[in-house]
């Protein structure tokens, strides 16, 4: 069983840096692509930034490139996102998942494990 555990989130003000933090177990972790979504209150869940299997090739959606850094390492089974310069827009709960090959995809679709989600919240 592949377990996702994400941590990191919390309530910080705008302008401020949080690190969540993805540790997953129950399969082989450095094969796979890992992503980062968020979904905020009345949203769809969007994708934020996604990683390839060896951390050589990372993806960001347009909101959070140049703020937003996506990290794994694959002796500790754990995938990062160090967010940065953080808005008011980006307080959503931030989903880590697992994708079922080693190529990044936009799409949740592609990603068959999630875990629970971490809220974050930006105030102003």
């Amino acid at each position: 069983q592949v377990q996702l555990v994400e941590s990191g989130g919390g309530l910080v003000q705008a302008g401020g840096s949080l690190r969540l933090s993805c540790a997953t177990s129950g399969r082989t972790f450095s094969g796979y692509a890992m992503g980062w979504f968020r979904q905020a209150p009345g949203k769809e869940r969007e994708f934020v930034a996604g990683i390839d299997w060896s951390g050589g090739l990372t993806y960001y959606t347009d909101f959070v490139k140049g703020r937003f850094t996506i990290s794994r390492d694959n002796a500790k089974n754990t995938v990062y996102l160090q967010m940065n310069s953080l808005k008011p827009e980006d307080t959503a709960v931030y989903y880590c998942a697992a994708a079922g090959n080693s190529r990044v995809s936009r799409t949740s679709g592609a990603y068959p494990y999630w875990g629970q989600g971490t809220q974050v919240t930006v105030s102003s």
